[in-house]
């Protein structure tokens, strides 16, 4: 049985105010940072929801052992009170969004070595057809 279950946190970070998505299937936990700005709306939250949430691009899953029972709406409001008030929520989040960073830090590195690699050779051919042209006296 597949079991997929999400979850929105939206926070202030000096100086935008920013959204952490976590996308949980089958105990695989995938995570996508959002910076809106200045102070998002409900509605604007919503709006973005419905709008771009097939294009956010989030990180490789990774196992976590998550126990989703249903649990009392009182209790899940302190529960939420308590983690909002502790500063410490989004641990296993943030350790997968600094790890999605790394990985796309390699990959920038490598395609921008690529890419001087192809200007170089560029310039040595456009080098090699104005020796060319000047050994052939145009």
């Amino acid at each position: 049985m597949k079991k997929i279950s999400g979850k929105l946190t939206v926070f202030f970070e000096n100086p935008f105010w920013v959204g952490i998505f976590e996308n949980i299937e089958n105990n695989n936990l995938s995570v996508c940072k959002v910076t809106f700005g200045s102070e998002p709306k409900e509605y604007e939250i919503y709006d973005f929801i419905l709008e771009r949430f097939d294009t956010l691009k989030f990180s490789n899953e990774m196992k976590s052992n998550f126990d989703e029972k249903i649990k009392n709406p009182k209790r899940r409001q302190r529960e939420i009170k308590k983690e909002l008030q502790s500063k410490k929520f989004l641990k296993k989040s943030e350790e997968i969004l600094k790890l999605q960073y790394e990985e796309n830090k390699k990959e920038r590195k490598v395609k921008t070595k690529q890419e001087k690699e192809l200007e170089k050779q560029r310039k040595f051919l456009l080098k090699q057809e104005k020796k060319k042209q000047k050994h052939k006296g145009k």
